[in-house]
């Protein structure tokens, strides 16, 4: 048994279940409105399934967008495939959830980004927040101390 409860692997798991249910809501009904999205991935993940030409042409990382054309839409509890239009050229691929980077829908300012804390650390840090806020965090400022707040400047 744990001494601890692990909230960072637990939010990165809930938010790939986020990722995976909006994904299989467009796959049953296509995407809503104005919705689309901007996906990064890692390339280099080694269950990424992309052409060779696409991995050399973006080694490390690559960013997708799922709006006017896709086709062959299909998630997964793993990952999804696609098929996109790179210049009149279908190309399928397979993305796991685990090589997510970003996850964007700019059309309601809403985003998630995937950090690996460093190369021996196996946990994520999974920021959300409307686009224009989305920033690095900043690793050398001290943690901030708890503030309390009187709840009576809020009631009527």
């Amino acid at each position: 048994m744990t001494t601890t409860i692990d909230y960072g692997n637990l939010m990165h798991r809930a938010m790939r279940g986020l990722i995976q249910e909006v994904l299989t809501d467009v796959q049953k009904k296509g995407l809503p409105g104005e919705h689309h999205f901007f996906i990064t991935f890692d390339t280099m993940h080694p269950d990424v399934e992309i052409a060779d030409w696409l991995s050399d042409r973006y080694p490390g990382e690559m960013t997708v967008v799922i709006q006017h054309w896709f086709d062959n839409l299909d998630v997964t509890d793993e990952g999804f495939t696609i098929t996109l239009n790179f210049g009149d050229n279908p190309e399928t691929l397979y993305i796991p959830y685990d090589a997510i980077k970003t996850f964007v829908d700019p059309s309601v300012e809403f985003g998630l980004r995937f950090e690996t804390q460093n190369e021996d650390d196996t946990t994520e840090e999974v920021a959300e927040a409307p686009m224009d806020e989305m920033v690095e965090p900043e690793e050398d400022k001290a943690p901030k101390e708890a503030e309390v707040v009187s709840l009576d400047q809020f009631r009527k």
